[in-house]
């Protein structure tokens, strides 16, 4: 008797997959070109406003511990409709905050339950022929990468034209869009082994513990993000300040010129199928550490910044699509719980990277940012002096 071939998802699923990923992503996003904005219209200093991005990433980083385990526990289509039911609640807290305390609890919020893309991934990527994962990965970045940077150009557009609240608003109705997508899209299943919530949980100490890659992955992850966030959680402030004193719409102009790396996302993933991720990845932190000599060297260029900025998106992408097919290659079955320690670790970085760089603004200014984020890097470099398949 023949076995029955697996289920692979069409190509067409994968994009739609990849656009809501892009739409639900983009909340974590909206805050950065606003912070001026938000400090002035909140009535509290910068540093006030400027913690908002390192919460929202730690409260992504929560979520994605204790939310996104549920993939491998709980029906997909269910758990996703009920994380963006309260995603776009947080975000209508956030439109109506009247201090800059409830604004920063809401962004925590907002954080935790913005993790439908950390959810869409794992399972796009065990419903894919193994031979073209890496293309699939590179696909699913490519949307979500769009609507990080692209999230920057709207809200700074928005935000100068109709003020920072108008933005978080239209982010609760984005939602909506997000849920016809899960509907249409995501399989109503149930997963494949059952566990209970906490065996889930232990499950993944274990996990980290008996998966060396996973750890390396993980780390060199963590280190390029917080790089990635440290730049664009306090490039508002570089620009609003002399010689340049641009407007919100202005800085975020700078995420479409971050869509030229995006727009590598798939070629990256080929180049991973067909080389060593490790070191495609190894590349990618390559082009970040350059990214940030650039931006130091050139700090009062702009054609500096927007090379620094196609660089900085480039490095980022590269080194994210190839750790995670090195992650995914793993385990299938346990996709899910792969992808929360990873994310996890990803975000816990991009939090720190976003918490040291508001403090490096304040004593040293973009110097302080730079060196902050340079340091991290060279803590990423520092596995590839091990020998690792």
């Amino acid at each position: 008797m023949r076995a029955a071939q697996p289920q692979f998802l069409p190509a067409s699923t994968i994009r739609m997959y990849s656009l809501c990923g892009g739409i639900v992503v983009a909340n974590l996003y909206y805050n950065q070109p606003l912070l001026s904005l938000i400090a002035a219209g909140l009535h509290t200093r910068q540093a006030a406003a400027g913690i908002i991005p390192a919460l929202t990433q730690a409260g992504y980083a929560t979520g994605l511990f204790f939310l996104v385990p549920l993939a491998d526990y709980l029906n997909p289509r269910r758990l996703l409709t009920s994380i963006v039911a309260v995603v776009a609640a947080a975000l209508v807290a956030g439109a109506l905050s009247p201090s800059i305390l409830w604004l920063q609890g809401a962004s925590f919020v907002i954080g935790v339950f913005s993790v439908v893309p950390q959810v869409l991934l794992p399972l796009a990527a065990s419903m894919t022929d193994p031979a073209r994962r890496g293309r699939t990965i590179g696909t699913m970045m490519a949307g979500l990468l769009t609507g990080i940077l692209l999230s920057r150009t709207v809200s700074g557009f928005v935000g100068r034209w109709f003020g920072w609240r108008t933005m978080y608003g239209a982010g609760a109705a984005m939602m909506l869009v997000a849920a016809v997508f899960i509907a249409i899209a995501v399989p109503s299943t149930k997963p494949q082994r059952r566990f209970h919530y906490g065996e889930l949980l232990r499950s993944l100490l274990h996990i980290v513990r008996s998966e060396p890659v996973l750890r390396e992955v993980s780390f060199i992850g963590a280190m390029a993000f917080g790089a990635f966030s440290a730049f664009w959680s306090t490039l508002a402030f570089l620009l609003a300040a002399p010689p340049w004193r641009m407007s919100s719409d202005v800085v975020g102009l700078f995420g479409i010129v971050g869509v030229v790396g995006v727009m590598t996302a798939p070629i990256i993933g080929r180049l991973s199928d067909r080389r060593s991720p490790r070191r495609t990845s190894a590349l990618g932190v390559a082009a970040l550490m350059l990214s940030f000599v650039i931006f130091l060297a050139g700090q009062h260029s702009l054609t500096a910044i927007v090379v620094g900025v196609i660089l900085l998106d480039l490095g980022v992408q590269t080194a994210l699509v190839s750790n995670q097919a090195r992650m995914y290659a793993i385990s299938s079955e346990a996709a899910g719980r792969l992808n929360t320690i990873f994310m996890t670790s990803y975000f816990l970085g991009g939090a720190l990277g976003s918490a040291l760089a508001s403090f490096a603004w304040m004593h040293a200014r973009w110097n302080g940012v730079c060196a902050v984020a340079v340091v991290m890097l060279l803590f990423a470099f520092l596995p590839y002096g091990r020998r690792r398949s």
